[in-house]
Order: structure tokens, then C-alpha cells, then sequence
């Protein structure tokens, strides 16, 4: 169903993928494209358990949005093993507007297409989201 104020619909192997990460852990992110002359959402990567949030970093373009979904792991005050899915919104300052445009206007529906976020970040270049902003947003 193509969301009504971008027109964008969503592929079934999003949610099918975060499904898997959130229910089995069977990733540790996911990254999210709009295609536009498909005029929808779709899987482009995602990270095995091993990887880390420097590997999705790393895998963002630095001039093209993107969509993310982390697991992320942390150990609370009390010494309990945690965890927190956090959506990323990537829009960096030097990507096209219409895209930024876009992804905005998309936004909300596809993370309501998704059961289970936990947290929200918006990112325009790496340093907005490394370790030290998921440790702040889990507590």
C-alpha cells in the first residue's frame, strides 16, 4: 500500500527482515532504501550479530538518505543485559533535497510499518550517532 503523502509503499522483505532481528536476533541492523522509480521502500544491507555500530556507520553513503534499524546491546546500572531497537533516520546535509524530501515525508509511516522501535535518531553525519548517543537514549 503506498503511503499517501509520498507515495511510497513498503516491501515485504522490510518488515519480513526486522521481524527476524527483532523476534530471532538474527541481524544486528538493517539498512532501508527508497527506490524511486519504484516508488518503494526495500532491504539494500544488512549486518550480521557480530557487527557493530561502527559497521553501519560505515555503510551509510555520506550523500544519500537512508532508513536503519539497530539492535542495540548495553548492560544497565543494575548489571541486566539489555537491549534496544533503535530507528535511524539518515539524511546528511549534502544529499539532494527531493530525497530528504522524500525520506521526511516517509518517515512515520514506514516506522509504523515496523512493531517494535524502541528509539528514534536522526542523523546527519556519523558523529551523531556513535556510541556515546545510543548509551545516552537507552536510559
Amino acid at each position: 500500500m503506498a503511503n499517501a503523502a509520498s507515495g511510497m509503499a513498503v516491501h515485504d522483505e522490510c518488515k519480513l527482515r526486522f521481524m527476524e532481528l527483532k523476534a530471532k536476533r538474527t541481524f544486528r541492523y538493517i539498512v532501508f532504501k527508497i527506490e524511486e522509480k519504484q516508488k518503494q521502500v526495500i532491504v539494500e544491507k544488512v549486518g550480521e550479530p557480530a557487527q557493530s555500530h561502527q559497521d553501519l556507520a560505515a555503510c551509510l553513503p555520506e550523500s544519500e538518505c537512508r532508513y536503519a534499524v539497530f539492535d542495540y546491546d548495553f548492560v544497565t546500572q543494575e548489571n541486566c543485559q539489555k537491549s534496544r531497537i533503535f530507528f535511524i533516520a539518515w539524511s546528511p546535509d549534502t544529499a539532494r533535497v527531493r530525497s530528504k524530501m522524500i525520506y521526511a515525508s516517509s518517515k512515520d509511516r514506514f516506522k509504523r510499518e515496523l512493531d517494535g522501535i524502541q528509539v528514534e535518531l536522526q542523523a546527519t553525519d556519523p558523529t551523531e550517532m556513535d556510541l556515546d548517543v545510543f548509551k545516552s537514549r537507552v536510559n
